[in-house]
């Protein structure tokens, strides 16, 4: 008789993120979208906010996950979130773990017939790696969304600069004309300079909190060009260069440890997919074995096998460009 459970598990997985998803884009609806052509700073502005309020919305936005760092249950978070830039705040990522817990339970609990343990301790590790793992997904759409259009803002900037606009008007410009994240980024960064903050620390500030080389570049080039002079426009444009070309060598690198990354996450999920479609074709496979004293430990090293296969595989494919 085939076992279901193992399917109703990753079902329930799978319900979790989405449950999430459609919790966050009801809360601060499409504005909050990635991929929106009307960048979301802008979006609040035109729904009739005050540029201070939309500031000081932002500014909440962007700095609420770095003040969290020192919590226990949020630290395996906090960077994520912070790169993710989540509209959650940290007390309500929380509140909304401790729910989908509550939901995988309640999923569990009707779907199998595990012990109320194992389905606590299941329901415990679906919320907190249901959030975890949406946080990571967000984080790494976002920050690859930034370094593919950081180039070509760095270029506007450049036109900009050449037409006669100075590079508070560029930086507005780049606000204006880029969606998101770049977009709200540097329109934050335009009202931070309005308001009389150096741009060269708010780009600083920026690169900072999201942990980007290329910005740093960016930040460096803007704060010498202010000490010491020199066509900023000229020095964009090499900037902007050298971006693209750093861009295409990391799409290269990618293209080309992709046949080895493959490789890895076959040989790490392998062993699970094998052992929960034993789990379903024969689920008395191992009943002969399961009460011999050697069955947990054996099961124990295979699971640290396992795991410092996966930290291994990762290692031998993180290529730094």
């Amino acid at each position: 008789m085939m076992s279901a459970e193992p399917i109703i598990y990753i079902l329930i997985f799978v319900a979790v993120l989405m449950l999430v998803e459609g919790i966050y884009l009801t809360v601060f609806g499409k504005s909050i979208s990635l991929n929106n052509r009307v960048n979301r700073r802008l979006d609040l502005l035109e729904k009739g906010a005050a540029r201070e309020q939309v500031m000081e919305q932002l500014r909440k936005e962007m700095s609420q996950h770095a003040k969290f760092k020192g919590f226990p249950l949020y630290s395996i978070l906090s960077q994520k979130a912070q790169k993710a830039n989540i509209a959650f705040t940290p007390p309500q990522l929380i509140m909304l773990m401790v729910g989908l817990m509550g939901v995988a339970f309640v999923g569990l609990t009707v779907g199998t017939e595990t012990e109320p343990p194992i389905r606590a301790a299941i329901s415990v590790a679906m919320g907190i790696g249901g959030i975890y793992v949406w946080v990571n997904n967000k984080a790494k759409k976002r920050m690859a969304m930034l370094e593919e259009q950081l180039p070509d803002a760095v270029e506007l900037m450049v036109r900009s600069l050449r037409v006669g606009h100075p590079f508070n008007a560029a930086i507005q410009i780049v606000a204006r004309e880029v969606p998101d994240p770049l977009g709200t980024e540097m329109g934050f960064i335009a009202d931070e300079s309005a308001y009389g903050r150096d741009v060269g620390e708010a780009l600083k500030a920026l690169a900072e909190r999201v942990d980007m080389q290329d910005l740093r570049f960016l930040a460096v080039a803007v704060t010498i060009q202010a000490t010491s002079g020199g066509n900023l426009a000229e020095i964009l444009d090499g900037l902007a260069k050298v971006i693209r070309a750093r861009f295409k060598l990391f799409r290269r690198v990618k293209a080309i440890t992709a046949e080895a990354k493959w490789s890895g996450t076959f040989l790490s999920a392998f062993p699970v997919v094998a052992l929960v479609m034993i789990n379903i074709i024969k689920p008395n496979y191992y009943d002969e074995v399961i009460d011999t004293p050697a069955f947990i430990p054996a099961c124990l090293i295979v699971a640290a096998f396992l795991i410092v296969n996966v930290f291994v595989m990762k290692m031998l494919v993180n290529i730094k460009v």
